[in-house]
């Protein structure tokens, strides 16, 4: 059976359009119990695989997540199938209490890709987009390119023409100041910028303050969005390492 292109586009931005606004309410405390919006698995860089993590998803009571392996979206995939199983093994009436569907936690495509700003590697997650777009097919290959394809503008064009929003990953990290970055990312026409980050990879996961404050202050003031996520590599989703 065929699939309208029309409607898998329409579909898709209706996606990003609600994840615009589940952005907007993003706050210090937003993760790592509630979103997630930054997490690796054994599909990249990560010691989870992907099924294992949306089992931590559930049980932490995740709300809304993504998966954001590097130049991959497999990672995403599986989880996505494991999900859709669960659900089907699990009827909405669970010895006989109502249990929702909708209470699961939502998880929206994602990937993390490595570009050039400004002269300076950095890195920018997809969110919500149409993993199938042949925009983004340059940058799902499993590794990060080494031609034009790496221009930050190009990658955030390819998300934004899969019909997903691009947000500026941890920037405070770089050789590049956050002020810097943002701006140069800003003019370019990112939709956001990562706001809530653990820089200093705390044993109990928590925004670094000082940075926190700087990025979300750049962020407003280009009308970004603010992102979080605890971009975990490790075995627990509530923390960095």
């Amino acid at each position: 059976m065929s699939v309208n292109p029309a409607l898998v586009s329409t579909v898709a931005v209706q996606g990003a359009l609600t994840l615009r606004q589940i952005f907007a309410t993003v706050d210090a405390q937003s993760c790592p119990h509630s979103y997630n919006f930054h997490m690796h698995t054994v599909c990249s860089d990560g010691q989870l695989e992907p099924e294992a993590l949306v089992e931590q998803a559930i049980s932490i009571g995740l709300v809304e997540y993504a998966i954001t392996d590097h130049h991959s979206v497999s990672g995403y995939s599986r989880a996505k199938a494991w999900l859709e199983d669960w659900q089907w093994r699990h009827p909405a009436s669970i010895r006989g209490k109502s249990r929702r569907r909708a209470a699961l936690p939502r998880l929206w495509s994602g990937v993390e890709i490595t570009a050039l700003l400004l002269e300076t590697e950095v890195h920018i997650l997809g969110y919500a987009f149409d993993i199938d777009h042949p925009s983004m097919q340059p940058y799902l290959q499993g590794y990060s390119r080494r031609d034009s394809d790496r221009a930050a503008q190009k990658v955030i064009a390819a998300i934004q023409q899969a019909n997903g929003l691009a947000v500026l990953a941890h920037p405070a990290r770089y050789r590049r100041s956050a002020e810097e970055l943002i701006q140069a990312a800003a003019q370019m026409g990112i939709d956001g910028a990562e706001a809530y980050y653990a820089y200093d990879n705390p044993a109990h996961w928590r925004p670094s303050p000082d940075k926190t404050r700087t990025v979300e202050y750049l962020a407003r003031s280009h009308g970004l969005l603010r992102t979080c996520g605890t971009d975990t590599h490790g075995k627990s989703l509530l923390k960095r390492l």
